[in-house]
Parts: C-alpha cells; sequence; structure tokens
C-alpha cells in the first residue's frame, strides 16, 4: 500500500536523496512515485516487486484464458443437458403412448 507522505516524492527530492529513498523502497518493498511539477510522472520500483507483479499478472492472464476456454464448454454442457431433457420427456411421452420410433 502506498504510503502518501513517504511513498510520493518529487524527482529533485529522489536525486538529492537518491540512496536514501532506494534504501527506503527496499526495505518497504512500496513504489515511489516522483512527480515532476506536482504531477505524478514515474515510477520507481525494486526488481523482486516488479518480478512479483509481472507474475501476478501472468496468473490473472492464465486465469482468464482458462476461463475464456471453458465458457464454450459450459453453454456445450448446457445445450447438452437441455436435449437431455427434452429426449427424456419424449421418451415419457412414447412410454404413455405406447409407441416408440426407431
Amino acid at each position: 500500500m502506498i504510503n502518501l507522505s513517504q511513498d510520493i516524492q518529487s524527482l529533485s527530492t529522489f536525486k538529492r536523496n537518491t540512496n536514501q529513498l532506494i534504501n527506503q523502497i527496499k526495505e518497504t518493498c512500496n513504489t515511489l512515485i516522483l512527480t515532476i511539477n506536482g504531477k505524478a510522472e514515474l515510477v520507481v520500483q525494486d526488481a523482486a516487486s516488479y518480478q512479483k507483479n509481472l507474475d501476478y499478472i501472468k496468473q490473472l492472464e492464465t486465469m482468464i484464458a482458462s476461463k475464456k476456454e471453458l465458457e464454450p464448454t459450459k453453454s456445450n454442457n448446457q445445450k447438452a443437458l437441455e436435449f437431455l431433457k427434452m429426449w427424456e420427456q419424449e421418451g415419457d411421452e412414447q412410454e404413455q403412448t405406447g409407441s416408440f420410433e426407431y
């Protein structure tokens, strides 16, 4: 989580206190947002946290792809269930009338 008082700094402050701010990033694993003229312009993050974010994004992409693959199956399963239900109803009707078609 971003700590507004520590994790948002001006680029000038970052240039003056680079070692201190890099140590802060490594210790807290928080992203540092750098501002230029009061607007957020840059993000500084330690490599381990960045890799963790990349891994998390990859997992999410895999989950989304898996879900998309399952959607047609879900739809097909629903169609199959509807067909079986209709087929069972027809079988019940034929049993009642005694007429079976082969």
